[in-house]
């Protein structure tokens, strides 16, 4: 009788055991097939988004008219848009595909920023279209390495489930016609990288890349510790190491690290190697209980500022996150902002501490600049805002535009209903250039735990 009751009982839980096992493997296979469906259609869609771009590129070629080139290039910066998305779904995390992906990043600009220009006062140059030819001989090679990996694909029925596999175990072994493939694609890229693609493109990327208006002498090693715990306010017995970077480069720099041995309190900062700037810096330590108002924090960062020389500058944005004060600040000359001279700050609001400073794009563009007088009046400027609009505050500014060009605008502070708006409306030809909707309040939700 017992020995029955064991039987059966014993019988129950294999057959538990074996239905479980079942339903864990229709599960698992349920999930590759999903994962293995998608990166199938994503490849498909990608090698489909390259034919089409390659046919607009190609299209662009032949138009004149503004009226047809603007939407053309619309067009060409959408498709890109959507290939980029396709290539951030295919398992290649482990598979170098930065450099085609660069390359679909800078059609994307150049498209973009050439579409939203007035093409019938500014026309493409001899420079752009020599741009557009190499745009698009690129593209065609690109489309026939895909075409030749889909056939592949498609041919040999190849899963890309088994990529995912190599790249994750570094298989050399395995079916890797679909890796070898993406390899191709990349090397043909690769070698675009010594071909000139005409000095409009060029210009669009490269704009303000260096420190260009950097201005001292060149520092070493020793000094650039010095000027490190300057920066961080650190003690003299702190731990230092540092790193040089940029050999080679007019515009090389030193990455300080600075330990205390005391506390557990650690510093990494940038430091230019001409005239020893700090290009950002960053302190690692628990931030108390507040102590301190946001305006004393404001203070600090103000202090710090004066403290190293940087002068002449305005307070753009000041809000808190927790038990921190971020503050963003603009230069200012003759009375005007200069937005893409920029620094941005972190202070700890338990003692004033600068516990984060980002000086790269202050560094990268600040220099006197010859502001132009404003074509149009503030009043003229005012009518082309939307009426709606109460403005509450007013000034002149130089932003970057769309196209990555520095531009004097009128700035208006305006409310509609419960949300606040700066506008930029061009000085010159009344353009609105820019709109911003400044963040709300985030509202306070207690006792929600």
């Amino acid at each position: 009788m017992l020995k029955g009751i064991l039987i059966t009982v014993l019988s129950v839980g294999v057959i538990g055991t074996a239905v479980w096992g079942y339903q864990e493997h229709r599960e698992k296979n349920a999930i590759l097939i999903n994962a293995e469906n998608n990166y199938q259609r994503a490849f498909h869609e990608l090698t489909y988004e390259i034919d089409v771009l390659h046919d607009k590129i190609g299209s662009t070629l032949a138009m004149n008219s503004r009226s047809s080139l603007s939407p053309a290039l619309a067009d060409v910066w959408r498709i890109t848009s959507q290939a980029h998305s396709d290539v951030g779904q295919l398992p290649l995390s482990l598979l170098p595909f930065n450099k085609t992906e660069e390359f679909l990043a800078q059609i994307g600009e150049f498209s973009y920023k050439t579409a939203i220009r007035d093409l019938d006062k500014d026309p493409l140059t001899d420079e752009e279209y020599q741009s557009l030819q190499g745009l698009y001989k690129q593209a065609a090679d690109i489309q026939s390495e895909l075409r030749n990996v889909q056939h592949m694909v498609v041919k040999n029925d190849l899963r890309w489930m088994d990529v995912e596999t190599a790249l994750a175990t570094n298989n050399e072994a395995a079916d890797n016609t679909i890796i070898d493939g993406f390899q191709t694609v990349e090397k043909t890229v690769e070698g675009y990288d010594e071909t000139d693609l005409g000095p409009a493109f060029v210009n669009m990327q490269k704009k303000d890349e260096n420190y260009q208006y950097l201005e001292g002498k060149e520092i070493s090693k020793k000094e650039a510790v010095s000027e490190a715990k300057k920066y961080a306010q650190s003690p003299d017995d702190v731990k230092a190491t540092v790193a040089e970077n940029g050999e080679g480069s007019d515009y090389g720099f030193f990455s300080v690290s600075l330990r205390s041995p005391k506390e557990s309190i650690e510093t990494n900062l940038d430091i230019t190697k001409k005239g020893g700037y700090p290009i950002w810096l960053i302190t690692a330590r628990d931030v108390k209980q507040q102590k301190i108002s946001l305006e004393d924090a404001h203070q600090s960062a103000v202090k710090f500022l004066k403290d190293n020389e940087f002068e002449d500058l305005d307070l753009f944005e000041s809000v808190q996150y927790d038990q921190m004060g971020v503050f963003t600040f603009v230069s200012k000359q003759d009375d005007v902002r200069i937005y893409p001279d920029s620094i941005k700050m972190k202070v700890a609001l338990d003692n004033g501490q600068i516990l984060g400073f980002s000086a790269e794009d202050y560094l990268k563009s600040h220099h006197k600049r010859d502001i132009p007088q404003a074509v149009l009046a503030k009043e003229e400027a005012r009518e082309k805002i939307n009426s709606q609009l109460k403005i509450m505050d007013d000034r002149l500014a130089i932003i970057l535009n769309d196209s990555n060009e520095e531009v004097l605008c009128y700035e208006f502070t305006g409310t509609l209903g419960e949300d606040t708006y700066r506008i930029y409306i061009n000085s010159e030809n009344g353009r609105e250039e820019k709109v911003d909707k400044l963040q709300n309040a985030e509202p306070i939700y207690e006792d929600v735990v």
